[in-house]
């Protein structure tokens, strides 16, 4: 599907219905959770996961104070992309829970405060740097969520694909329906913006060439964000899905032709916990 305008975009998103209503989760069999096996290898995993989706209002609250965050359009996106995240977060710890990990009541606020004030201090930092550019950064904001989104969602069906646990499995289907509308707001929003000038595709590919981290690093300890993705796309399977459902998507935007960023990056990663194993 091609859109003329951003709004275009928007429109489109809103049509798209929630997957994990109240009454889809009211109809989850949370007593089923311990009747088939989870490795334990896992746990770090989903732990990984919850803590990423939790801290997205973190992220909603940096792109705020930017030209891309005060747009309207990208606004009004990002107050449901917002509240869908933090349900996913939710429902992943439910599920640790049920599977006999105790994470306690005050889960939430413990992982906002185990983020490090380098990184806080960074991103104000950062966030400053990108006003100087102004809206020209758009591009660069929305092709970042694009990957980000994207990773998720293929991390998600590694997870599903490895565990084969029907309650997990289930849970993850309905939040990679909702993460896959996150992914075509964030891609056809900088297909838009990258179409607009040669100066945004360059800064935008030069960011992403030079800059781009696995969604979650910086916030989390690295050896956390090493470990989920090596235990995810370990192998030449999980590193072709990676380069086949990111990096070649990736690859049709405009101006970002050829560029193997992503799957440098995690095939590095897998290597190098490869030789530590």
């Amino acid at each position: 599907m091609r859109f003329e305008t951003n709004r275009d975009v928007l429109d489109w998103y809103e049509r798209q219905p929630r997957a994990l209503t109240k009454e889809f989760i009211g109809k989850i069999v949370w007593e089923d959770v311990k009747k088939y096996p989870l490795d334990e290898k896992f746990i770090p995993v989903l732990l990984y996961m919850r803590d990423v989706e939790t801290l997205t209002d973190m992220y909603y609250d940096e792109l705020r104070r930017t030209p891309t965050g005060k747009d309207p359009v990208i606004s009004r996106f990002m107050e449901r992309w917002s509240t869908e995240e933090q349900t996913h977060g939710e429902l992943l710890n439910r599920f640790l829970n049920e599977a006999g990990i105790e994470t306690g009541d005050k889960w939430k606020a413990q992982v906002k405060k185990s983020v490090s004030n380098f990184y806080v201090a960074n991103t104000y930092l950062l966030t400053s740097l990108t006003n100087l550019v102004g809206k020209k950064f758009t591009a660069t904001h929305m092709t970042f969520g694009a990957i980000h989104e994207m990773s998720t969602t293929q991390g998600y069906r590694r997870l599903i694909e490895l565990t084969k646990h029907p309650v997990l499995s289930e849970i993850l289907r309905a939040m990679i329906r909702e993460e896959s509308a996150h992914t075509h707001f964030y891609w056809s929003v900088a297909r838009l913006e990258l179409k607009n000038s040669e100066f945004t595709r360059k800064l935008a590919r030069f960011i992403v060439k030079n800059f781009w981290t696995p969604v979650g690093s910086g916030a989390k300890p690295k050896k956390e964000s090493d470990y989920t993705i090596a235990t995810l796309f370990d192998g030449e399977e999980g590193l072709d899905w990676i380069d086949k459902n990111v990096s070649q998507k990736l690859q049709r935007l405009p101006g970002f032709d050829g560029l193997t960023k992503v799957s440098d990056k995690i095939s590095e990663i897998v290597l190098s916990q490869t030789s530590v194993a």
